[in-house]
C-alpha cells in the first residue's frame, strides 16, 4: 500500500530498509570527515550521531522509507560558451514539492496505523540519503558518490520517512557500475579521489553552492562554464544516456532562464537574479556568491 500510494503522489519509485545503525557508512563518513574532504562544510561532523542512527531521529525507529523523484529535462542549456547551472536548479526548489508528498505519504500511513510515529526529509536533516536509498533497492552508489537507478539513472532527488513501524523489508541493489570510470576520468578538478569518494576542496559543486570564501586559484580554467553545481559526473553517466524526461511540472525551466545569454549572465543585477531566481536551489549560493562565481570564470 505503501508504495502504490507513493508512486500515486508522484515518486518514481519507493523502497523500504530495516532501520539501524549504519555502521559501514559512519566508518566511512569518520575517514572522509578525518582526511577535511568536507572542505568548509564544517555542519557535516555536527550530529554524526544522528546521521548514522535513524532511532537518534524518530525514537524508536523500525523502518526507513525512500523514496526517489526524477527531475531530469533535456531543455537545459548546454553551451560552454555561457554560464551552466545544475538541472537540478532550473525548476523550483525541490525541497518544498517533495517534503509536500512526503508529508501526504506520512498522512496515508498515519491513516491505517493510528498510533504510528514518524518523520519525513529532505536532504534538510542529518540523514544519508543515498545510503538509505541504496538499503531499500532503488539503486546503488556509483563511483562519482550518486545514487544510480537502473531505469532513472542519477537525475533524481531522494526523500524518506522514518517510522516506528516494522514492515516488510526490500534488498539492497546489486552495483552496476562495473569496471567503468566515466565519471572519474571526466572530473576536470580531480574531485572523485577514488572510488565513491568525493574531495569537495577540489569539487566545483561545492566551491559554487557551498562556498562562503574566496574560490581557490588552482582551480583556474578547470570549472568550465558552471556558476551553479555542475553535472559533468552524471552528464558522462552511460546509466543517463536513456532516462525519461521529468513530467513534474515544478521542474519544468523557466522560459527567461532558458533564454539567458553570456551578456545576460555578465550584466545580471540583484533584481533580475531575484526575479528569475526565487523559488529555486539558485537561492542558496546568493547573489553575492553567483555574481563571485560569475567572475571567476571572466578573470
Amino acid at each position: 500500500m505503501i508504495k502504490a500510494e507513493a508512486k500515486k503522489l508522484g515518486f518514481q519509485d519507493c523502497g523500504i530498509a530495516p532501520a539501524g545503525f549504519l555502521e559501514k557508512n559512519a566508518v566511512h563518513l569518520t575517514g572522509w570527515l578525518n582526511n577535511n574532504m568536507h572542505a568548509g562544510m564544517s555542519y557535516m561532523k555536527g550530529h554524526f550521531d544522528k546521521r548514522t542512527d535513524p532511532a537518534k531521529l524518530v525514537p524508536g525507529a523500525r523502518s526507513v522509507i525512500s523514496v526517489i523523484l526524477n527531475y531530469y529535462q533535456p531543455e537545459v542549456k548546454n553551451d560552454n560558451k555561457i554560464p551552466q547551472i545544475s538541472k537540478y536548479a532550473y525548476g523550483r526548489d525541490y525541497h518544498k514539492g517533495v517534503k509536500g508528498k512526503l508529508k501526504k505519504l506520512l498522512e496515508i500511513i498515519s491513516e491505517c496505523e493510528k498510533t504510528v510515529t514518524g518523520r519525513f526529509f529532505v536532504d534538510s536533516a542529518p540523514v544519508l540519503e543515498r545510503a538509505w536509498a541504496a538499503r531499500s533497492g532503488l539503486g546503488w552508489i556509483g563511483k562519482n558518490s550518486n545514487l544510480i537507478n537502473r531505469k532513472y539513472g542519477s537525475f533524481i532527488f531522494i526523500g524518506e520517512l522514518i517510522i516506528d513501524l516494522d514492515l516488510e523489508y526490500d534488498n539492497p541493489a546489486k552495483d552496476y557500475c562495473g569496471n567503468c570510470t566515466k565519471c572519474i576520468d571526466a572530473c576536470p578538478t580531480n574531485a572523485i579521489v577514488a572510488d565513491r569518494v568525493i574531495d569537495a576542496n577540489r569539487c566545483i559543486s561545492y566551491h559554487t553552492i557551498e562556498n562562503r570564501g574566496e574560490i581557490d586559484n588552482s582551480l583556474k580554467g578547470k570549472m568550465g562554464n558552471w556558476v551553479f553545481g555542475c553535472d559533468i559526473c552524471q552528464n558522462i553517466c552511460p546509466w543517463n544516456e536513456e532516462v525519461e524526461t521529468t513530467i513534474e511540472p515544478d521542474f519544468k525551466p523557466q522560459k527567461e532562464m532558458l533564454e539567458m545569454t553570456g551578456n545576460d549572465w555578465n550584466k545580471l543585477d540583484e533584481k533580475r537574479y531575484n526575479k528569475l531566481f526565487s523559488g529555486t536551489a539558485v537561492k542558496r549560493a546568493g547573489f553575492s556568491g553567483l555574481k563571485r562565481n560569475i567572475a571567476f570564470l571572466e578573470e
